[in-house]
């Protein structure tokens, strides 16, 4: 039986695994299968699901994996035995089966974190998956049918990092298509830091401010949310918002299967990884995306929890779990270059370069290359097995 590299999940980080362990097994000659397990054969662009129209924000890999040769197993991963190096899951069939591997590169991703206050988990949209994204999408279409009110009008977006500062800045303008050119729009940004844009660092906090006040989007600062109910949020200061649609975008945490492998975590579950992304502890397990804790450069930084470096990592992963297994030298993870470039709705968007995020574009310059990153660059190769297996080198910087 071929020895098997076994990916799971089909995010950034697991397309990305995939293709590199299948670019080093070509260039090796080796006989060795790699199969990726996931719900379905389809790259879910996560970034873009604060947009409107989130249905079209997905890209088809089934043709990409028979160019390639991967082989896609459809299904649901629900447990992991180290020790017997097996993966359960559930498959389309909706019965429980399980996987061997010889290596397992594990990119299952991050979950969005809600915290246990009242009404949270009940009453909270959120742009974490497609599925959320959609169902919120629903939610602003059908307010139109509502009587105007100020909490119909009304939109609280909870969290002010990166993905509730998109999420709000567009919001007035996804409104108003839907609401009326018209309406008196009241979107506000809840967040704990006592800064405008303070978690997205000093340097754009000021653009960010000014973006928030053309756009008429507002902030709530210095207090948490203490609950919320089907017809507002109340915070921890006694302040109450009436609105019909909150959204949670106060951070998120690692796949629930990250704790199934014995093996030091950091706060948010991600698992910590060596340079090479092999998972402490573990002689056959990496981890990549949103599921590995990885150290960037020499100098204290670490991955985020963004496509950025789940495409790097990935690449890494896949590599150096074929190197493992093919006994030959690993190519060592490194992404010192860090950029960010932030929507921000109708106003444009800020397009930053260093870990102290030094603007370099901004308005409509900015937006111009948001929406390249967001249409193009992020999107997985042609179904072309020379053309997939070039961009899979590990060597390629995401951003040059």
């Amino acid at each position: 039986m071929k020895q098997q590299i076994l990916i799971v999940g089909a995010g950034f980080g697991g397309l990305w695994s995939a293709l590199s362990a299948v670019r080093l097994l070509d260039r090796q000659g080796a006989d060795a299968a790699v199969a990726l397990l996931a719900p379905q054969a389809e790259l879910r662009i996560r970034p873009r699901f604060y947009e409107h129209n989130v249905a079209g924000t997905t890209a088809p890999l089934g043709a990409l994996f028979d160019a390639v040769g991967v082989n896609f197993i459809q299904g649901s991963a629900t447990g992991i035995d180290s020790q017997a190096r097996r993966v359960r899951y559930t498959g389309a069939d909706g019965q429980s089966h399980e996987l061997p591997y010889d290596r397992l590169v594990l990119a299952t991703g991050s979950e969005v974190a809600r915290p246990a206050a009242a009404g949270i988990d009940r009453h909270t949209f959120d742009v974490d998956s497609l599925e959320s994204a959609v169902e919120l999408e629903r939610h602003l279409h059908a307010l139109a049918a509502l009587p105007e009110s100020p909490a119909r009008n009304t939109v609280v977006v909870v969290g002010g990092g990166f993905t509730g500062i998109e999420t709000a800045t567009e919001m007035p303008g996804r409104l108003r298509a839907i609401l009326g050119e018209e309406t008196a729009l009241n979107v506000i940004i809840v967040d704990p830091g006592q800064r405008i844009g303070a978690a997205m660092g000093d340097s754009i906090a000021e653009i960010i401010a000014h973006a928030s006040e053309t756009l008429g989007v507002s902030w709530r600062l210095g207090a948490p949310v203490s609950s919320v109910d089907e017809n507002g949020v109340t915070l921890a200061n006694g302040e109450r918002i009436e609105t019909r649609t909150v959204i949670w975008a106060a951070g998120v945490k690692a796949s629930p299967l990250t704790a199934q492998i014995d093996a030091p975590r950091c706060p948010r579950g991600r698992l910590h990884v060596d340079r090479n992304l092999k998972v402490l502890g573990q002689d056959e397990i990496y981890a990549t995306g949103d599921t590995a804790y990885a150290a960037t450069d020499d100098l204290g930084n670490h991955a985020l929890m963004t496509c950025q470096h789940a495409i790097s990592l990935g690449r890494s992963a896949g590599n150096n779990a074929a190197a493992d297994l093919l006994g030959v030298a690993p190519i060592p993870y490194s992404q010192p270059k860090y950029v960010t470039c932030l929507d921000l709705g109708g106003w444009g968007a800020v397009y930053t370069e260093g870990w102290d995020r030094q603007v370099k574009l901004t308005g409509e310059e900015g937006k111009q290359l948001k929406t390249q990153i967001n249409t193009q660059w992020i999107y997985p190769p042609a179904a072309d097995r020379a053309v997939a297996l070039a961009a899979a080198d590990p060597l390629i910087p995401v951003v040059a």
